[in-house]
Parts: C-alpha cells; sequence; structure tokens
C-alpha cells in the first residue's frame, strides 16, 4: 500500500512558489488573497450553468506516495464544451501594476484546480482566469490562458517533486510519532486521585467531539491531565493536532515541562511554542519591512529551508530554538514560528491565536480544525478576555489631529476625518448634560460609512506615505476604525453601546457584554474544545459565559489534598468602601498575631492597591520583627521575579508580602514548601464598581439572570480562590489561610467557597 499525504492547493503551491520579503508593517483591511465582496460581486454575474465555490479533488502518484490534492475554485464556468476555472483576487494596490507575471503563485492555484477538474471530467484542455478586482473602485483586470491535460499534468507532478522530499520528512515523524504514542506510558508511577477520571473525560470529550467544562483543584495534576489523553488521541487517529491555550508564561511553561515529561519517556511530537511579536523580535524597534530587516528581507526565500532544518533536528520548539534557528537562517523569528505552527503536532500559545479574530491563525483550514483539539487552561480567564477581544471603541481625538494634519496633504481624506470629526461633536451635542449615556443600536452604526469613507482614502495615503508620526498617527486610526467597523458586524443582542465624555473628548465603545456567542462562532469547527482551571465555579456560569450549551460534559474533581494540611481562618470584619477606615486596624493586628504565632513567609491579598497600602500604613505603625514586601504598578519581570524570589525556604526572618488580588502573584505562582506558610485573602474580590459594570450588571439583570452575580460576585469571588489557591500546591504542603470577610459567612458566599476550605475557625 503506498502511502497517502492529504493535502490542500493552497498550502500546496504556497509552499513551491513563495518568495520575496515581508512586506510593510501596514497591510490594508482585505489582504490580496481575501476579499468575499469582490468574490460575491464577480460570482453575481455567472449563469445559472456555473459553478462557485466549486470543490475539487484529485489523488496523483508521484513515486511510491499518493497525494491527495483537494481545494475549492472560485468558479467553473461553461460554455459549450469548453470549461474556464476563473480564480478571484482583491488588491488595494494600483492595478496597472499587476502583471501577467506578478503573482505565479496565483496561477499556480488555479493551474491545480483545472488539472483537478480536467482529471475528473476527462478535459483535454482547460481554460484559466485570474481576475484582480480593485476594493475601492470595483475596476476589473484580467488574464487567462489555455493549457492542455498533458501541460496541467505536468505542472502538478513539477510541485509534487518540489514538495516531495518535505512530504517525506513529514511521512517519517508521523511514523515516529505513532510508534512512540503507541509505547508511551502514563508519565508518572500512578494516576492522583481523581486524575484518572479526569483524563478520562478529556479522551472521551476528544473521541466524541464534545466540549468539557471541567473544575480540577490545585494538586490534581490538570497539564498532564488534558495533555496526555489528547496525545494518545493523536496516536489513535483520533487528532491531527491539539492547541494548549494559556494566558500567562508560567502556565505555559507547566505544559513545555509536561512535553519534557513525556518525551523523556520517549515521546517523538512536535510540539511550538508562540511568543508575542513584540518579545521575540529581534529588532529594538518592530518594523517589518525589508529596507529597516534583515530578518524581514527575502523572508519567502529562506523559509522552506529552515522549516526543512528545523524539523530534521527538534520536537521540542520553544522560543530559544525559534531564534537559534531564525539566526541561523536569517528569518522573521515571529513569522516562523507561525509557519512551523501550522505544520506542528501540538502548538503551545495565548488564547487569542484561536479566539481573537484579528490574530487567530486564519491559515488552518477547516479540514484541519476538524481534526484539532483545543485545551484552554485556566480558563476562567477567558471570559474577561473575551470581552476585549470582541470588544471595539473610537475616540474623538486621534481624528481632530489628523483634521489638522491632513488639510494641507490631502482633501479627499481630510473630508473623509472632518466627517467623522463633526459626527463626534454631533454626539456631544445630544448628550451636553451627561458624562456618560447608553446608546440606541442604531447611533453607533452611523459611523459605519463615515469610517468606511475615511479607511479607503487612509489606506490609499498609507501605501505611499513616508516613516514619521504622522504615519503612525494615521495607521493607528485606521486600525482603530477597522476594528470598530468589524466588531459592528458582529454587533447583536449581546452587546450594548455607550458613550463617555470629558471636556471635548468623546469615547464610543461597542461592548461584547456577554462574549459567549463570539466565543462559539471563532471555537466553531474545531473537533473538541476542553475548558478547565481549578476555579471554574460555578461550572454553570462559566459554561454560559464561554459558549458552552446544555449537552456540553462538565466535571468537578475533589480536592486530592488532606483537610489536615490546610488551616482556615476566617476573621468576620467587613471590608465593604463604606467599612474600610474600621477594618485597617483588626486587620493590621491579625497579621502581627499571625507572624508572631507561626513565623514563616506569607501572602496577603487586597481588592485594590489603594486599600492595600492603607493597611499597610496602619500595619507599619507597629514595629515588625521580619521583612515586608509591597507590590508596586507596573513592576518589570525582573521586579516580579525578585519579589518572588524572596520567598525562601528555611528563610530565618518572617517574610510579609502585600499583593493584589487578580494580579501576577495571585495566578500561575507557585511557592512549595516552606516558601509559602500562609496566605492572607482580604475581601470578597469584587470588581470595582463602576459605570461600565454596572451596566453589565444591568444587562444580565434584563436576560434573566442574576445581574449581581454575573458582573461582581463571579469574578470576585474567583479571585478569591484564585488567591487561596497558591498555599497548598502538593502533598508535603501545610499553610494557613485566612479569609477576612464577613460576607463569607453568608450562605451564598460560603456556597463558592472550595468544600476544603469549610468549616473555618471564626477569629474574635
Amino acid at each position: 500500500m503506498p502511502d497517502i499525504v492529504e493535502i490542500s492547493v493552497r498550502p500546496l503551491v504556497e509552499y513551491v512558489f513563495r518568495g520575496g520579503s515581508i512586506e510593510s508593517g501596514f497591510r490594508t483591511g482585505s489582504p490580496l488573497t481575501e476579499g468575499t465582496k469582490a468574490h460575491r460581486s464577480i460570482q453575481q454575474t455567472y449563469k445559472e450553468t456555473d459553478r462557485k465555490e466549486a470543490y475539487v479533488e484529485a489523488d496523483v502518484e508521484y513515486g511510491d506516495i499518493v497525494y491527495r490534492l483537494e481545494g475549492r475554485c472560485d468558479g467553473l464556468l461553461f460554455n459549450g464544451d469548453e470549461v474556464t476555472v476563473e480564480e478571484i483576487k482583491s488588491t488595494a494596490g494600483q492595478l496597472e501594476l499587476i502583471t501577467e507575471e506578478t503573482y505565479p503563485v496565483h496561477w499556480a492555484q488555479a493551474q491545480c484546480y483545472a488539472y483537478m477538474y480536467a482529471k475528473a471530467d476527462g478535459k483535454d484542455h482547460m481554460t484559466i482566469r485570474l481576475t484582480y478586482v480593485h476594493r475601492k473602485s470595483e475596476e476589473q483586470k484580467r488574464f487567462e490562458r489555455t493549457l492542455t491535460y498533458a501541460e496541467l499534468e505536468a505542472f502538478v507532478l513539477m510541485l509534487l517533486q518540489a514538495y516531495d522530499p518535505y512530504a517525506r520528512l513529514q511521512l517519517r515523524h508521523a511514523e515516529e510519532r505513532g510508534r512512540s504514542i503507541k509505547e508511551l506510558p502514563f508519565p508518572f508511577e500512578a494516576y492522583r486521585q481523581g486524575q484518572r477520571k479526569f483524563a478520562g473525560a478529556v479522551y472521551k470529550s476528544i473521541a466524541e467531539q464534545k466540549r468539557l467544562f471541567a473544575r480540577a483543584p490545585t494538586g490534581t495534576g490538570k497539564t498532564i491531565s488534558t495533555l496526555f489523553p489528547a496525545v494518545k488521541a493523536i496516536g489513535e487517529g483520533v487528532l491531527r493536532r491539539l492547541f494548549y491555550l494559556t494566558a500567562k508564561t508560567t502556565t505555559r511553561t507547566l505544559a513545555e515541562e509536561a512535553f519534557a515529561l513525556m518525551r523523556s519517556k520517549g515521546l517523538r511530537l512536535r510540539c511550538v511554542t508562540l511568543t508575542a511579536k513584540e518579545k521575540i523580535c529581534f529588532k529594538e524597534e518592530t518594523r517589518c519591512q525589508k529596507e529597516f530587516c534583515e530578518f524581514a528581507d527575502g523572508y519567502y526565500d529562506r523559509i522552506n529551508g529552515a522549516l526543512s532544518d528545523l524539523w530534521s533536528g527538534e520536537t521540542a520548539i520553544n522560543r530559544e530554538v525559534i531564534e537559534a534557528y531564525a539566526r541561523k537562517h536569517r528569518v522573521c523569528p515571529f513569522e516562523f514560528s507561525l509557519d512551523a505552527a501550522y505544520a506542528a503536532d501540538a502548538v503551545i500559545c495565548d488564547y487569542n491565536y484561536v479566539y481573537d479574530p484579528r490574530i487567530s491563525l486564519k491559515r488552518l483550514l477547516d479540514e484541519q480544525k476538524r481534526q484539532t483539539a483545543v485545551l484552554i487552561d485556566e480558563a476562567h480567564n477567558l471570559v474577561d478576555r473575551g470581552r476585549d477581544m470582541y470588544s471595539a471603541e473610537l475616540i474623538k481625538s486621534p481624528f481632530l489631529e489628523l483634521k489638522r494634519q491632513t488639510k494641507a496633504r490631502s482633501r479627499a481624506l481630510y473630508d473623509t476625518v472632518k466627517a467623522v470629526n463633526d459626527a463626534f461633536i454631533t454626539l456631544r451635542k445630544k448628550n451636553m448634560e451627561q458624562s456618560g449615556v447608553l446608546l440606541p443600536e442604531e447611533e453607533p452604526q452611523t459611523f459605519i460609512p463615515l469610517l468606511e469613507a475615511f479607511s479607503a482614502e487612509a489606506e490609499a495615503e498609507l501605501l505611499g506615505a513616508p516613516e514619521g508620526e504622522y504615519r503612525q498617527l494615521l495607521t493607528d486610526t485606521y486600525y482603530a476604525a477597522q476594528h470598530f467597523i468589524r466588531t459592528a458586524g458582529y454587533y447583536d443582542e449581546k452587546y450594548i453601546s455607550f458613550a463617555e465624555f470629558e471636556r471635548s473628548e468623546v469615547r464610543m465603545k461597542l461592548l461584547c457584554v456577554d462574549p459567549s456567542g463570539m466565543l462559539r462562532l471563532m471555537g466553531k469547527g474545531y473537533r473538541s474544545q476542553v475548558y478547565f482551571s481549578a476555579t471554574l465555579s460555578p461550572i454553570s456560569y462559566y459554561r454560559d459565559m464561554l459558549g458552552g450549551e446544555a449537552d456540553d460534559y462538565t466535571i468537578a474533581i475533589p480536592s486530592p489534598f488532606r483537610k489536615e494540611q490546610l488551616d482556615v481562618l476566617l476573621l468576620p470584619v467587613s471590608t465593604r468602601y463604606r467599612d474600610r477606615e474600621r477594618s485597617k486596624e483588626p486587620i493590621a493586628a491579625m497579621l502581627h498575631q499571625a507572624a508572631r504565632e507561626r513565623p514563616g513567609n506569607y501572602l496577603v491579598f487586597f481588592p485594590s492597591y489603594e486599600y492595600m497600602n492603607e493597611v499597610y500604613s496602619r500595619f507599619a505603625e507597629t514595629e515588625f520583627p521580619g521583612d515586608v514586601l509591597v507590590q508596586q504598578g507596573g513592576m518589570s519581570e525582573e521586579e516580579r521575579e525578585s519579589f518572588l524570589a524572596s520567598f525562601r525556604s528555611g528563610a530565618e526572618r518572617t517574610l510579609l508580602g502585600f499583593a493584589v488580588m487578580g494580579g501576577v502573584f495571585s495566578e500561575g505562582v507557585d511557592l512549595t514548601g516552606d516558601r509559602l506558610t500562609g496566605v492572607v485573602v482580604v475581601g470578597v474580590g469584587l470588581p470595582q464598581f463602576g459605570r461600565e459594570r454596572d451596566w453589565i450588571r444591568q444587562y444580565f439583570d434584563g436576560t434573566g439572570r442574576n445581574g449581581f452575580d454575573y458582573a461582581y460576585k463571579y469574578p470576585g469571588m474567583n479571585k478569591v480562590l484564585q488567591a487561596g489557591g497558591r498555599l497548598i500546591r502538593t502533598e508535603q504542603d501545610r499553610g494557613t489561610l485566612v479569609l477576612v470577610d464577613d460576607r463569607f459567612l453568608q450562605p451564598d458566599y460560603n456556597a463558592l467557597l472550595p468544600e476544603e476550605w469549610k468549616p473555618a475557625t471564626i477569629l474574635r
């Protein structure tokens, strides 16, 4: 039996024909290879007998491999016995600069479609048409060729000859991967309590193409419990790849360590970690232009060699490996990592690579998605991240500044900028006595045609504008307008819109109050999605907010730790804003007492910097025989590492670290053994009361859900659970947890606490 390699036409021709440099950092809203509107405008002119978005496939033998080609051509046009394959491309550039030879990759794509149709239908020749459409003017430019079946077949065989060495490299890896996965044991001596059940639920969800929402407490071994069954599913042929999504660098490292552990047991699986562009860029200033960056210049001429070299020697492709090979082959490390990710078995990356429509891995085809599982770590973070990704705001002041700067440069651009600025002025006059107001849905929609006109003129200006402050202002404003237009297209009943006014400034926002619909849309097509966290509580709330449905699977794993490992105390004072002055003295006294009675290292979490600093000032009024650290806003990575490094094992002096709930020290921090003696959580973590948060409350009240729970209580208590979860991380840890707030005694708040935190000893 020959080996079968399945490949879509587009990645095949891009592999063979791509060349040149990474273009300017500015890219229009719809790049050359896209343009749904342009496609539709041409396809609407087709006759009833013509076909649009026509699926074609063919098996082609080359050597001892059968290449299973498939793709979807824009048009199949029939005129008697003559058949024309049409490929449509849109552009914002000048049509007169496009010649018949400008884009060989487009001809290659169309010729493959023509060959596949001719092979299936027995045609001895085919006509191929490339149609370029200008997005603004809708002007068209066409090129046509007629090729015999023999010419088309020879062309496709030439493509396969160029691709064949890479395909064989992939086949060898697939064989090694499959064999290693079948032989891979669970990488620990035994499963922890609940771990086998969790891993089984993950495998079942993947096999049955379901979503899974899992609450798995600290110590369950969440990372290996999700990765191991997903890897096994790859070995069984159920999956082709997996994405492991994280919100923070610390959890990304845990995933890398889990793969390293499985690798030490024999696993051969390619795993790529994606690092943010601004972090991995080799240049001091991130400007993707061949004139500025030698790693962008000629990138596509060298990328195939770089990838082949990478895959020949590496399976653990982390940031350091990407940087080393990128320097060796002189390619952009960020784009290199993306290209590697498309061919990897596993990808560790931020949420936005799957869920953010501006950043997501758009080259992942539908068929590939159906063979991909998405594992979402610390999934509680995705609610607010989703709100951010699917919301958009527009500010008046950049348009006012552009109005001043464009008047002498471009009359057409000036007119569009002035129109947007005038619309903001009109909005301000309508609401003269207001500092903030909810807007009717149609109000922001009146801005859309103005922003589209501005975007079209801005694109034309940016294609020739020199570097400088003016170009940067125009670029930033253009992208803000594009994001607002795109978000307005998603706008539905899960959104609200509002405007805020401060002197002459106007800020208008499309707020995705409930991100569940957009998260469901962006996750559509993936085989399975597994949402897991130690604090996914209540699961019903997170299933609702993360796009789940009634028939999704849920699981709650009990804590693997013994109850006697944790002493839970409760100081029932009110930390409500109106009572904070009275609360400072008892909290400061409790901290002194805890440090005296059980010396060691403590983290003390507060709901805000202001409250933390006030309590610290009161605490410092009494002499303390130890050391104190206080978290500062905007700490650098080195400062954060220094803060955590101070929590040393076997320290002779007591250490208190004052920190903020929901901040960098309340999630993803492992201070095991006696590096952490106790954790104090002050307050129930409610988000700060404000106009936007209260509109969120009103929205959920209006949908029949408890608005206070959805806007305040559940997000707040999640911060409490995260902060308290820093304490017991292993079977050997012991410690004291102090909860400070009388609301923890109320049934509705108490019900949200983990069972292992109950009952608490009341401090008087």
